[in-house]
C-alpha cells in the first residue's frame, strides 16, 4: 500500500480576475475552492492512475474536514489526526490583463508533539510492502527533523520512502536511502549550496551528488523546461509542452503522483516521464489536478531524451 504523509494541508481558494488593482473592489471572473496540501493532491492522481493509496496527516477545524470529506468522495481511505485551531485557507489568485499570479499561503495550526506522536505511532505499523510518500511543508510544531525520524524509521521497519520537501534536512535524510526525492531546481541548488544558473548541465551534476549521497531516484521538476530523471542506470530528460499556464499549485504534485505510480506499476521509465510531464502540464493549464482526460495531446509535444554521463 501507498500511504501519502501531509503535514501541512490547507483549502485553496483559486480565483481568476481580470484586474488586481488596490484600495477598490475587484469583481472576480471565478472561482475554486480545493482541498490541497502536497501529499492530499498526490493520493488524488495515485487514485485517478488506478494506485490505490491511503491519506494520512495533521491538520485541524472545520477545513481539515472539509479535506478528509473530499478525500473520501475522491474513494482516497484517509486518517488525519486533529489538533486545536484550524488548518490553513490559502489564496491563489491569476490576474489576466497582467498575466500574472499571487500566491498568498499561510501558515498551518500548531501542531501539539502528542498529536504528532500518535501520526507517529501509525506509521510505525507500516512494513516492507507499503511506500510512505512525505510532501510538502510542517505545520508549526512540527521540526524539520521529523523527516530524519521518519528516514530512521524506513528501513528499520523495511517501507519505501518518497520525499518532496525543500527542507534542508531532506539533504540528511538521503543517508537513509529514499526510494525517490523530487526537489524542483530552485530546491535542488539550495540542498548542495549551489549558485549560479540552474541549467541542465548543473542540474544532472547535483543528480548525482544526490544518488551518491543515498537516493535510489531522483525527480527533478525543471518548470518551462520540463524534468529530469535520475538513477544509477540511466539519465533522462524531457522537454515541457507548450501551454497557457493558469494555476501553477499542484503541477509539481501531479508529476510526482504520476510518475510514483508509474514506478509502483513497473512502467517502462521513459514513459512515465512522458506522462508526468504531461499531467504536471495538464494541471498547470486548469483550476485544479487533471482528471487525464487531455493529457494524449500534450504526449506529442514531449520527447524523452537519454543523456549518457
Amino acid at each position: 500500500m501507498i500511504y501519502t504523509l501531509t503535514l501541512n494541508p490547507a483549502i485553496d481558494l483559486f480565483i481568476k480576475t481580470q484586474q488586481m488593482a488596490p484600495n477598490t473592489v475587484n469583481r472576480t471572473d471565478s472561482y475554486d475552492v480545493q482541498a490541497n496540501g502536497k501529499g492530499v493532491n498526490v493520493s488524488c492522481i495515485l487514485k485517478r492512475r488506478g494506485v490505490d493509496n491511503t491519506a494520512l496527516g495533521v491538520g485541524a477545524g472545520f477545513t481539515l474536514d472539509y479535506i478528509a470529506d473530499f478525500l473520501t468522495q475522491q474513494g482516497v481511505p484517509n486518517h488525519f489526526y486533529k489538533d486545536a485551531g484550524f488548518t490553513r485557507i490559502n489564496v491563489f489568485a491569476r490576474v489576466v490583463t497582467t498575466d500574472t499570479e499571487y500566491k498568498l499561503v499561510n501558515p498551518g495550526p500548531q501542531i501539539s508533539a502528542d498529536t504528532l506522536n500518535q501520526l507517529y505511532q501509525q506509521l510505525t505499523t507500516l512494513g516492507s510492502d507499503d511506500w510512505l510518500c512525505v510532501s510538502g511543508s510542517f505545520a508549526q510544531g512540527i521540526a524539520p527533523a521529523f523527516l530524519l525520524k521518519l528516514g530512521a524509521l524506513s528501513p528499520k521497519n523495511g517501507f519505501q520512502l518518497i520525499i518532496d520537501s525543500a527542507y534542508p534536512e531532506a539533504v540528511e535524510a538521503l543517508a537513509y536511502k529514499p526510494l525517490l526525492v523530487k526537489p524542483n531546481d530552485v530546491e535542488l541548488m539550495n540542498w548542495f549550496h549551489q549558485t549560479g544558473e540552474a541549467d541542465l548541465t548543473t542540474m544532472i551534476t547535483l543528480g548525482h551528488r544526490a544518488l551518491e549521497a543515498g537516493a535510489q531516484n531522483i525527480l527533478v521538476s525543471l518548470g518551462a523546461a520540463g524534468a529530469l530523471f535520475m538513477n544509477q542506470d540511466v539519465t533522462l530528460v524531457g522537454n515541457a509542452p507548450k501551454i497557457a499556464v493558469l494555476n501553477t499549485a499542484g503541477a509539481g504534485d501531479t508529476m510526482l503522483g504520476t510518475f510514483l505510480a508509474g514506478l509502483y506499476q513497473h512502467h517502462d521509465l521513459a514513459e512515465t516521464l512522458k506522462l508526468a510531464i504531461a499531467a504536471g502540464s495538464d494541471t498547470a493549464r486548469q483550476a485544479w489536478i487533471t482528471d487525464f482526460s487531455n493529457t494524449d495531446e500534450l504526449l506529442g509535444q514531449i520527447k524523452i531524451r537519454k543523456m549518457e554521463g
